[in-house]
């Protein structure tokens, strides 16, 4: 492609070279350097990559972006462009290389601090029901046509998300429905993305410190920017901060929530279990009045499952594929039932700091369980804040708790353990546990204790490989693990 094509919609100013130059892709991590690429300068909250410029002119690239001035007297066969800012420049090209495949699908985006994740695997399933093909991408990788890949942040950088775009369209994909981080607003990663809906779940303090928010307000700021790159905003009204969010939004809004005021509006919620079912039922009036099931519990359900419905109304989706949707969603790690006994209720859940530990036991509790059982360890090498924290609530909120490993990393497990005792000390002298290192040990011994009715909540984020019997690492998701467990003692 010819740099000029490339260049569509960017504001630039030639430097040095000619708009002729051929592109043949776009780099901008130094060490893929060669001949015949276009090396974005990227200023980073770390390292300034023009530092490397003059290194990958050496290796031949055939150009160069840049955000400053530098010294081009060592590169005078490079063509250079200087533009305002690197990185949405880099996205708008990656969107021209790869023949800007976001407009030709129907774009969905969902922001917000929490739910993100759980909202949009709850629109995918909506929209599969109706027989949309989607492309899915957020903090549990890229899903599309059955494939699974994994990404290094939930809304990936502009050069790989346009790459993925592309890989959805020529799959077959007509939606494409992505978490859109404020990092992701901020960076530019979405520069040049319009959305057909914007999805806002919530939104309280987080990622403010450094290299990421300033303050609160600046957080804030920054996902409302999705409400002035969208056509339609289906947002949370019951949110003490949505009006603030969406000052000087420009699309038309759709609400959901509790509120007299919502479009879409929650009714009489019902807590519902059995042996392979934990989850919510609720009316839906407003716009609409329908009955709504959802395979998920808790009150935050409700919520996510409010945004994915009206979601569904603005894309004119027909209500049985709303309640197929909503009925049949599972999401991996987030409150995910694991049916293997009629006697009892085991899910898994990514659950690994105190707020989060809290949130799930205090929704789990309100299903008044036989015992309420929690299988959870904290990482290694990381604040002992969190071990204590987490002892503290499983203490107070659990009747059982079964202390094991979760990614120890460089630190000895019993020192681990140690530091979460400290914590249930502090909240509950008396709490019943019992600690079993190893953490595949630990699910069975969860499985083989279980009484009837109780509710067993395997939690964190240590659970992706395990150490077989000879110490070789394999990988398993802890679901198999429980499944092959219980065919294997023959459990009902």
């Amino acid at each position: 492609m010819k740099l000029e094509q490339l260049l569509e919609g960017v504001p630039f100013t030639l430097v040095q070279g000619s708009l002729d130059t051929e592109v043949q892709d776009i780099i901008y991590d130094s060490r893929k350097a060669a001949p015949g690429l276009a090396f974005v300068c990227i200023v980073g909250t770390q390292r300034d990559s023009h530092e490397f410029a003059a290194d990958c002119a050496a290796k031949g690239v055939s150009v160069l972006v840049i955000q400053h001035d530098i010294d081009l007297s060592a590169m005078p066969g490079v063509t250079v462009v200087k533009v305002e800012s690197s990185r949405y420049a880099m996205a708008l090209m990656s969107g021209n290389l790869f023949g800007n495949p976001s407009r030709q699908m129907t774009m969905i985006g969902v922001t917000g601090t929490k739910g993100k994740t759980t909202t949009t695997h709850m629109i995918k399933s909506v929209l599969e029901a109706a027989g949309k093909k989607v492309g899915m991408i957020g903090t549990n990788g890229i899903y599309f046509m059955g494939r699974h890949q994994e990404t290094a942040n939930t809304t990936p950088e502009s050069y790989e998300l346009q790459k993925t775009f592309r890989q959805f369209l020529d799959a077959g994909c007509d939606v494409a429905l992505m978490e859109v981080s404020s990092q992701g607003l901020m960076m530019d990663r979405v520069a040049g993305v319009h959305y057909d809906i914007g999805v806002f779940t919530n939104l309280s303090p987080d990622h403010i410190g450094p290299g990421e928010h300033k303050t609160f307000a600046e957080y804030r700021s920054w996902k409302g920017q999705l409400f002035r790159r969208c056509d339609v905003g289906v947002v949370n009204i019951d949110d003490e901060n949505t009006e603030a969010l969406l000052e000087g939004h420009t699309c038309k809004l759709v609400t959901y929530g509790r509120s007299e005021k919502a479009d879409y509006r929650a009714e009489g919620c019902e807590l519902l279990r059995t042996h392979d079912f934990l989850g919510v039922a609720f009316h839906v009036s407003g716009r609409d009045n329908m009955d709504v099931r959802v395979n998920m519990p808790g009150e935050f359900s409700v919520y996510n499952a409010l945004a994915a419905l009206a979601v569904g109304k603005v894309l004119g989706l027909p209500d049985a594929a709303i309640h197929e949707g909503l009925g049949k969603c599972v999401v991996k790690g987030r409150v995910e039932l694991v049916p293997i006994s009629k006697k009892f209720t085991i899910l898994l859940d990514y659950a690994h700091n105190e707020v989060s530990t809290e949130s799930l036991l205090t929704t789990l509790r309100a299903y008044h369980p036989h015992r309420l059982v929690v299988v959870f360890g904290c990482g290694g090498n990381r604040s002992k804040l969190r071990r204590y924290g987490m002892g503290e609530t499983c203490a107070k909120m659990a009747d059982f708790s079964i202390l094991t490993e979760d990614n120890n990393r460089f630190e000895k497990i019993e020192d681990i353990l140690a530091d979460i005792r400290v914590g249930m000390n502090k909240g509950n002298p008396d709490a019943k546990f019992v600690e079993i290192p190893d953490r595949l040990d630990a699910l069975h011994y969860a499985v083989d204790h279980a009484q009837e009715g109780d509710l067993i909540a395997v939690i964190g984020k240590g659970h992706e490989t395990y150490r077989d019997r000879e110490g070789v690492k394999t990988p398993f998701l802890e679901r198999e693990l429980l499944e092959e467990y219980a065919q294997q003692i023959g459990l009902e």
